[in-house]
């Protein structure tokens, strides 16, 4: 499998401060990657930089195969790009909209753009200045669809929409993205609605990349581990690097192991709590996974 994106040693500083720092990323083609972080997090830098809105500080990017210095009207014509922050023709309809942008992509599918009207129950002759937020950011993703572009990049897409047009919206990536014919790269915080979509997902943090790796692995490897022991005030001084964010409550002792092995990790839990019983592992959720992550490294941890 190749990859549609690729950064190497990518580095961003504004105003003294390092935006993004040395980031090495691969993005495989058709693939659903999340590119998670909190806000501030160097997630919108790295976006304006794959598509050369910014220039690299440091370090090299490619968008299918192309120097991200180098991306023209050619590779945009290949690109679908929708992001909270877009600016739209307010004035246009949605009708207007379509009529604008059809003669700027020579791929645009007509029969495609009107199966994502009726699927987005789009009101053709309503400007988009009279528009809610839903039906905006649905506007902006019919125009970035219609023309099937081999990367769609969505940035906080599902930022204040409410959960029926989430719903929407997501149901509609995730059946185009089950035709096979193109890469979503989707830049978020908001971890419940990307964990439906994402089979990819990296993590990103003070400009600093912190995991990139499939889904399955991930959540493969990482547990929420609980177990009894005899009440103490305090844990051993020393634990494994792998056990995050780890708590002591009462009898009670509560970690989550990211490097999880069956039977092995259970053993590691006696090695080190000699007394422990009643240990029980337990998977966790995408977004269960992101904070526990966020913890270690509010407290400085790698």
């Amino acid at each position: 499998m190749s990859n549609v994106i690729e950064t190497h040693e990518l580095s961003q500083t504004f105003a003294g401060t390092n935006a993004l720092k040395r980031l090495t990323l691969a993005v495989p083609e058709g693939s659903i990657f999340a590119f998670l972080g909190p806000n501030g997090a160097g997630k919108t830098t790295t976006i304006k930089t794959l598509l050369n809105i910014i220039d690299p500080g440091s370090g090299s990017a490619t968008v299918l195969g192309v120097d991200s210095r180098r991306i023209g009207p050619r590779e945009l014509s290949r690109i679908g790009y929708v992001s909270e922050n877009q600016t739209m023709p307010e004035w246009m309809t949605v009708s207007q909209l379509i009529d604008f942008c059809r003669p700027l992509y020579p791929d645009w599918d007509a029969g495609f753009c009107q199966k994502l009207l009726d699927q987005f129950d789009l009101p053709v002759d309503r400007k988009l200045k009279n528009l809610s937020r839903g039906m905006k950011v649905k506007a902006a993703l019919l125009v970035s669809l219609a023309y099937r572009p081999r990367l769609l990049i969505l940035d906080e897409p599902f930022t204040g929409l409410d959960p029926l047009v989430r719903d929407e919206v997501i149901r509609g990536i995730l059946e185009l993205s089950g035709q096979g014919e193109w890469t979503v790269f989707v830049s978020s915080h908001d971890i419940d609605e990307v964990e439906r979509l994402a089979d990819w997902v990296a993590i990103i943090n003070a400009g600093d990349l912190k995991l990139a790796e499939s889904a399955s692995a991930l959540q493969g490897r990482f547990r929420s581990v609980e177990c009894v022991v005899n009440e103490t005030s305090s844990l051993p001084a020393t634990l494994p690097a792998s056990w995050l964010v780890p708590e002591i409550a009462g009898h009670t002792v509560r970690f989550v192991e990211s490097m999880y092995r069956e039977s092995a990790s259970e053993a590691e839990v006696l090695r080190v709590l000699p007394d422990a019983s009643s240990i029980s592992v337990t998977p966790m959720s995408l977004r269960e996974i992101f904070l526990a992550l966020a913890r270690t490294y509010k407290l400085g941890k790698s």
